[in-house]
């Protein structure tokens, strides 16, 4: 009987998916655009996690999560590919580049951090201003970006571990499968090991976990130092030009270089997904996010500098680079101790964006995008445990075979993309949203200075004549000069609020670099990308969308039960 039950039971089920499959049109129009105030987005949907997060971090705490996050990953992990393949000694010069696009976009998450102090980051900011798909889309993209990193960047812990060691090899803590293809055959029990300790720990305590990576990061940018001037003292100024010159692949490697790099920048991100654990966000926020993006730059440039000093950027290693930096030099003794530096720097990055990945996938179970046992915060620790679980258990299985040149263009590329699409939400949420200006005027300035940033970046990719850089870039420039003039803004700035100065210019900015920025990428990450693209487009219509209608159709049905109710009650009460 009980069989017989429960297939009757999974044919319901299977009925009600079909019928709500054959609505699918229907409530794509209702949900795709739907969105949500920030007063719903902080009450309402927080609420679904059950226990609240519990606000602890103060600005150095996120100053020291944002350095944290990214420190660890940029310098150690793509400096000396880059320098080998792109940029050669004027990779300092792609980390320039990519800082300052960095800085832009953290000036557009850092308004959107302090007006919605929520843990959704771009997730939250894009549903609030352009619907729920853009928002799930761009969640989507930033769930990839972290779990892809982070895998790979625990394979690069077992690198400058091994060689902290006294080991020369990259590989000889790894077990190589012959029957496996080959940039998956080498399989990473200490990167796996690693995601896993890191996992539980998370799940403790988001306070105990800052505190832990706070004194990391401290240590971490003293060992930079040790690096810096240790470069600076035993290398030689002739190898930024020899031997061939200070940029041997040109002004386009430079600028290739800038867009592979741009993936040490997503730390920051991280910080911004901390909002809703952060003790005064209108004054901690713009201090965390925007000062570890200047601190980071900084040291990335003095890094970068110092690793191409010591050797010629021909004879730089791909992988561990500086250890093998320092061996070459003849210091085995510091480059020892740079692995073991390199691979506390590194678990300090995998920290910070471990709690940063968990917290974007909670808030996305809030809003019913995904199944919404993700969403749920425990009471007792106050952090997201099943989505940190869920998390850690799939980077943990990436990590296991992946290598890192494999995903690292595709994560550029999705981050690249967030922060573009971020940038644009800002100027629509403060010249329509806040402002109440028509919405046609800013569809199509931001629709003009795309248009014109991608002609100007394809202009200059496949190396057309210099009066089409001269043209689109002029167009933008007047473009977006004639849009301040025209459109007003009105933005109230109290002493607790931030907002971005010299609108819509550090946005519009954003948007060119980052568009700039992606055509440089190969036609391969692309093609990548659109497959997940794909992927995650069609889990949402299957699942999404129908989750989220169903969800607020209830939802709407107990609030007018509950209101009528009210109603019955104070007639009774009159009468």
């Amino acid at each position: 009987m009980s069989n017989i039950h429960t297939a009757t039971n999974s044919m319901k089920k299977l009925s009600s998916y079909l019928h709500s499959l054959s609505q699918t049109p229907h409530r794509l129009r209702k949900r795709m655009l739907a969105t949500w105030t920030p007063d719903q987005e902080f009450n309402q949907v927080r609420h679904r996690s059950g226990a609240d997060m519990k606000r602890k971090l103060k600005w150095h705490d996120l100053v020291a999560l944002g350095v944290g996050g990214m420190l660890g990953v940029g310098v150690f992990v793509t400096t000396g590919s880059v320098a080998l393949h792109h940029s050669g000694p004027s990779v300092f010069i792609s980390y320039i580049i990519a800082g300052i696009s960095a800085l832009l976009s953290s000036l557009c998450y850092t308004e959107f951090a302090v007006q919605v102090p929520v843990a959704g980051g771009a997730f939250s900011y894009l549903r609030l201003t352009f619907g729920e798909f853009l928002g799930y889309f761009a969640g989507a993209n930033i769930l990839m970006e972290y779990v892809f990193s982070n895998a790979a960047v625990a394979r690069s812990f077992t690198e400058y571990l091994s060689i902290a060691f006294g080991e020369n090899d990259p590989n000889v803590w790894r077990v190589e499968v012959p029957g496996l293809p080959k940039d998956y055959s080498m399989l990473d029990f200490p990167a796996v090991a690693l995601i896993l300790i890191l996992t539980l720990f998370l799940c403790h305590s988001t306070k105990e976990s800052s505190m832990l990576n706070l004194i990391m990061t401290a240590f971490h940018v003293i060992f930079f130092g040790f690096i810096i001037i240790a470069g600076y003292c035993n290398g030689s100024a002739k190898n930024l030009v020899s031997p061939k010159g200070l940029a041997p692949f040109g002004a386009r490697g430079v600028l290739d270089g800038a867009a592979i790099v741009y993936f040490s920048y997503i730390g920051y991100d991280s910080a911004s997904t901390m909002a809703e654990e952060v003790k005064d966000p209108f004054k901690s926020l713009p201090i965390g996010i925007v000062g570890s993006v200047l601190i980071t730059t900084l040291l990335y440039c003095l890094m970068a500098l110092s690793l191409c000093m010591m050797v010629p950027y021909n004879k730089i290693s791909e992988k561990a680079s500086f250890s093998i930096a320092f061996l070459k030099i003849g210091w085995n003794w510091a480059s020892n101790l740079v692995g073991a530096g390199a691979s506390l720097g590194i678990v300090a990055s995998l920290l910070v964006a471990m709690l940063g990945q968990a917290r974007y996938l909670c808030v996305i179970g809030r809003a019913r995008l995904v199944p919404s046992w993700l969403a749920k915060v425990h009471p007792s620790t106050g952090t997201p445990m099943n989505a940190t679980v869920f998390l850690g258990l799939c980077t943990a299985t990436i990590a296991l075979f992946t290598e890192l040149d494999i995903i690292i263009e595709l994560i550029s590329i999705g981050t690249l993309l967030v922060f573009y699409m971020v940038a644009n939400a800002l100027i629509y949420r403060r010249y329509v949203i806040t402002s109440h200006a028509p919405p046609t005027h800013t569809l199509v300035f931001l629709f003009l200075l795309s248009l014109s940033a991608l002609c100007f970046s394809l202009a200059w990719k496949f190396k057309q004549q210099w009066w089409g850089l001269v043209l689109f870039g002029g167009f933008m420039i007047a473009i977006t000069a004639f849009f301040q003039h025209v459109v007003s803004t009105t933005t109230t700035t109290t002493t607790t609020n931030w907002s971005v100065p010299f609108m819509p210019w550090p946005p519009a900015m954003s948007i060119f670099l980052n568009v700039f920025l992606m055509t440089t990428l190969k036609i391969l990450s692309f093609q990548r990308f659109a497959i997940w693209a794909c992927l995650i487009t069609i889990f949402y219509v299957l699942y999404g969308v129908h989750n989220t209608y169903e969800a607020e159709e209830i939802e709407n049905e107990v609030d007018s039960s509950v209101n009528n109710l009210q109603t019955k009650v104070e007639i009774i009460q009159v009468h």
